[in-house]
């Protein structure tokens, strides 16, 4: 998925912590005392919806060149669907959704209609959508997460 042209991914936090190699261990940021969810690590990518996408994708492929194996990410948008996705779908939705479960490469999916499953690695990318829809997809995709969750976009 990494266009010949494309530079090295970078991942780019808030102001605060340097950049760090998305497969060194960290310690996680810490999830509130109520919550039974994981300690996860949460990054942000701040970059609008038209380019959110495409930042995703070098992510994707900086994780997978340090190692990640594709079944470990998953891959959630807020708005329109990802391309790969859309290619996916049009193998029928029983091919999909059975890709899903096998977990043998990265998965792509509408963050409101993904089933439950559980990653290594979730990917949000905020490309559209209301902000009560993005604060849900947060929601939702934090619970999908079990080590890293990245959110490419501004999701609030």
């Amino acid at each position: 998925m990494r266009r010949p042209d494309a530079g090295p991914a970078r991942i780019v936090p808030k102001p605060g912590p340097a950049p760090r190699n998305p497969a060194a261990p960290v310690a996680p940021e810490s999830a509130p005392a109520a919550s039974t969810a994981p300690e996860i690590e949460i990054q942000r990518i701040e970059v609008g919806p038209g380019a959110a996408l495409e930042r995703a994708d070098e992510l994707v492929d900086a994780l997978l060149e340090a190692g990640r194996a594709p079944g470990q990410i998953l891959v959630l948008t807020t708005g329109g669907p990802h391309p790969w996705q859309q290619h996916e779908e049009s193998f029928g939705a029983e091919h999909y959704w059975a890709q899903l479960g096998e977990a043998q490469d990265v998965f792509y999916a509408g963050a409101a209609a993904c089933r439950p499953v559980r990653r290594e690695v979730v990917v949000l990318v905020v490309n559209g959508g209301s902000a009560a829809a993005v604060s849900r997809a947060v929601a939702t995709a934090r619970s999908h997460a079990t080590g890293l969750l990245v959110l490419c976009g501004n999701a609030g």
